[in-house]
């Protein structure tokens, strides 16, 4: 059984004062398996945020399903939302969401202490996670402190404290330069390479060559889906560019 199962995802906003109503999600459906690396792309307006809140449990659909681990996420109580999404699910914000008040260790820590997990658990749980993502001796500082590619390694390590069962990534090199885009994106690499399951929404052909499947969203439905196979990221990245141009310049369907 797939990790994850987006079935018929529908999605309809209504106005609060009347007028139209935007259908954001048509007809979206998808499924991933565990240990895989899925980018999310498409023009802005295409749904890839909608989509990213619904499968976040931020959101929930007009109609369709989400199934993680066989779970339906749109069938859970509100009073439960919050704990499924602080147990099961990891994120990576494009502007990272840290707190300037709290030391880098400490926001990592937060979702641990969310759960009423002690100290010596915690730190046994920080303590390879730091080590893999080099971060060992930013942990005392402070998020104003560090860099913008520091920041995002600890977004990271405070999405993966809680061993989800999916790593959820928006924008996540959107605000980076290049240097920090390609340490994250080799660390990205590496947590797929350890077995976690990632889905990453992105505008960066770069980014998204990185993946092992890209999905392309077109006017709320699946519009096109690669995979990479054996092919080396730059050859995946040019299949990527190729098929974006197709998208956006209105091309059917390869």
């Amino acid at each position: 059984m797939s990790l994850l199962e987006v079935s018929h995802l529908r999605k309809v906003y209504t106005p609060r004062f009347g007028g139209q109503k935007v259908e954001a999600l048509k007809d979206v459906s998808f499924s991933v398996e565990e240990g895989e690396f899925v980018a999310v792309m498409g023009e802005s307006g295409s749904g890839k945020t909608t989509l990213l809140n619904i499968l976040a449990a931020l959101d929930r659909p007009t109609s369709g399903r989400v199934l993680l681990s066989g779970e339906d996420l749109s069938a859970l109580p509100e009073s439960k939302m919050a704990a499924f999404r602080r147990d099961n699910l990891g994120f990576v914000f494009q502007e990272f969401n840290l707190l300037d008040t709290f030391t880098v260790e400490d926001n990592i820590f937060l979702p641990l202490v969310l759960a009423a997990k002690k100290y010596d658990e915690m730190r046994l749980r920080l303590e390879p996670i730091a080590r893999t993502l080099g971060i060992t001796e930013l942990l005392k500082k402070y998020p104003y402190e560090i860099s913008g590619g520091q920041k995002q390694k600890a977004a990271v390590a405070r999405a993966l404290i809680t061993s989800p069962k999916l790593i959820l990534a928006d924008e996540p090199t959107g605000a980076l330069d290049s240097r920090s885009t390609d340490e994250l994106l080799a660390l990205f690499g590496t947590i797929h390479r350890e077995g976690h399951t990632l889905l990453m929404v992105t505008h960066s052909v770069k980014a998204a060559s990185h993946a092992g499947r890209v999905l392309f969203i077109r006017d709320g439905e699946v519009f096109h889906q690669l995979y990479r196979g054996d092919a080396p990221n730059e050859a995946f990245y040019q299949r990527i560019a190729d098929t974006l141009t197709i998208l956006v310049t209105g091309g059917e369907r390869q």
